[in-house]
């Protein structure tokens, strides 16, 4: 087995420029989001750069995605926080070793999952149930981000107890904090929407004036950061600055373990890793398309694993895919994971040498980084969408939303995935059910409320648009009843399988059951179109014995036999001998 990645063997000379330049700017990009997801998480600052460099080579050896910039993330940072502060004081060593060992969790279901080649699991969350659970949890991280723009002390236990909160320490608000703050989230809003619009028409081309765009978080936390040391507003006016961040590479080594840490943690592992690995797969997927490149999802979910693993290894935090990240390492050239690994390389050199140019750095300024970052995440368009086209969708996107925001990101999530099986299971329950009849002068069969066609006497042809298991049989069953009880004279009804997959044990004894009936009754159950999975299973079992002779290979063919059956009726007037 070739142990170096495919990148890697068949790299170009070509590609090295855009992978340096990309490396460069994501850099740059990635250092004020570490800082501030750090804070998010209630780690020290250094731990969110830490999970800057090992995870990041980590996912370059063993990814798919080319482009794919991971890191600490704004989701992934809250579920973590959410998991760890019943358990720990925030910023204290058992809570950063349980933030270890949440990322050893997260990483090592992650590589289970892709030695088991399970990455179909990124279709188990739905788009409604993900947009709900990113828009939730985009609310939460905002609404706790306000009390650093404020200069203030507030928490609690989901978004109403903060803004209460809040409210009550608005009076004690530190203004210069709140001037830094606001200008902060104003300049960034502002660098979002129009700087780039701006550059252009200064005369930048429009991909260097986008760059230049996602770059505004460095330059607000440069200019916040002189001011304060100039100024000395942390001894002056009271400003909560970051401090001092220990300079120095990480420690390697795991984190201790106990069954007690990993039976409190094991679940929001599992989530983070679910939502993560859909979460990066979809921005992988997305940024693959526009290069004609795939994706392999059970690829991915080892190449996160080992990201999550070597974060843990290196004293970091969960980690996963980032969506800005991605797009500005795309736009920047990136070519290979190698522009991964020269960010990688320079954040080392930043936590090596240059920690003390942080210490200056207001709080305010990392929480207005982070309310801009999240604030585009509140997806009111797929809401709209949904709305519009699948009310239950909506519903569940609306369920897992404010389940985030009510009970927080654990109930939220479990909510919606609840919701969207729940939806699934019901609507394959109450499966839609057709009388279907022959569009004139073709072999084509259609609804017979949506379309003008022709019956058969005697014949009642039905169209079942799902697979029949325990739930939905019965609903079959009492429709045919009711048909045929409107119709006395049925002799012939036809059930039309091209939309059946799958015919379970409990649907194959109500099919029984239905086919004695009709037979009691001098009538017969025909088949159509059965698909061949199906048939080899009705085959030798009682219906299909029964049916012997009818089941035909089309509809048009069954129609056929109960029309000439029902000729023979006419002309002999013994319903059997048509049967």
């Amino acid at each position: 087995m070739n142990f170096i990645p495919g990148w890697v063997r068949n790299y170009q000379k070509a590609w090295l420029s855009g992978d340096i330049v990309a490396g460069v700017i994501v850099t740059v990009m990635l250092i004020p989001q570490s800082l501030a997801y750090a804070l998010l998480t209630g780690l020290p600052p250094e731990v969110g750069l830490y999970a800057s460099i090992l995870p990041i080579i980590a996912y370059a050896m063993l990814g798919s995605s080319m482009t794919l910039a991971v890191g600490p993330v704004a989701v992934a940072s809250l579920m973590t926080a959410s998991a760890l502060q019943p358990l720990a004081a925030a910023g204290s060593p058992d809570y950063v070793a349980l933030a270890m060992l949440l990322s050893l969790l997260s990483g090592g279901m992650l590589l289970l999952f892709g030695g088991l080649r399970l990455g179909f699991l990124a279709h188990f969350l739905s788009h409604p149930v993900i947009s709900g659970f990113i828009s939730g949890s985009a609310v939460l991280i905002a609404v706790g981000q306000v009390k650093h723009l404020l200069g203030v002390k507030a928490g609690g236990n989901d978004v109403f107890d903060t803004v209460v909160q809040l409210i009550h320490a608005a009076p004690g608000t530190n203004l210069v904090t709140l001037g830094i703050g606001a200008g902060s989230v104003l300049f960034l809003m502002l660098a979002r929407k129009s700087l780039s619009p701006w550059l252009v028409r200064l005369g930048a081309s429009p991909r260097l004036a986008d760059i230049a765009s996602k770059l505004a978080p460095m330059l607000a936390v440069m200019v916040s950061t002189a001011l304060v040391a100039a100024m000395r507003w942390d001894q002056t006016a009271g400003v909560s600055i970051v401090g001092t961040v220990p300079q120095g590479l990480p420690q390697l080594g795991l984190p201790a373990v106990s069954m007690a840490s990993v039976g409190s943690l094991w679940l929001p592992a599992l989530l983070i890793s679910l939502v993560g690995f859909v979460e990066s797969v979809s921005v992988a997927q997305s940024l693959a398309l526009k290069r004609q490149q795939r994706i392999q999802p059970n690829r991915e979910l080892l190449g996160l694993g080992a990201a999550n693993l070597a974060s843990a290894l290196s004293g970091g935090f969960p980690v996963t895919g980032g969506f800005a990240r991605s797009v500005v390492n795309f736009a920047a050239g990136a070519n290979t994971p190698l522009a991964g690994v020269i960010s990688a390389v320079l954040m080392g050199v930043v936590i090596a040498a240059l920690t003390g140019l942080f210490h200056y750095l207001p709080h305010a300024v990392l929480a207005a980084t982070i309310i801009v970052a999240v604030v585009s995440l509140i997806d009111v368009e797929t809401l709209r969408d949904a709305w519009h086209y699948d009310k239950a969708d909506a519903m569940a996107l609306l369920a897992t939303a404010g389940g985030v925001i009510a009970f927080g990101v654990e109930v939220g999530i479990l909510m919606g995935v609840a919701l969207s099986l729940g939806t699934l299971v019901w609507r394959s329950s109450h499966p839609h059910i057709a009388v279907v009849g022959r569009v004139p002068g073709t072999e084509h069969f259609r609804n017979v409320t949506r379309h003008t066609v022709n019956t058969e006497p005697g014949l009642i042809a039905v169209r079942v648009d799902e697979s029949l298991y325990f739930a939905n049989s019965d609903a079959l069953l009492d429709r045919v009843e009711e048909l045929v009880a409107a119709q006395p004279d049925t002799r012939h009804v036809l059930l039309v399988c091209s939309a059946i997959n799958q015919i379970d044990t409990t649907a194959l004894g109500v099919l029984t059951d239905l086919e004695r009936s009709l037979a009691q009754r001098g009538a017969a159950l025909l088949l159509s179109e059965v698909k061949g999975p199906v048939l080899d299973r009705l085959q030798g079992t009682e219906l299909g014995q029964r049916l012997e002779g009818r089941i035909f290979l089309s509809t048009h063919a069954a129609f056929e036999y109960a029309r000439q059956a029902g000729s023979m009726v006419g002309r002999y007037g013994d319903p059997a001998a048509a049967i």
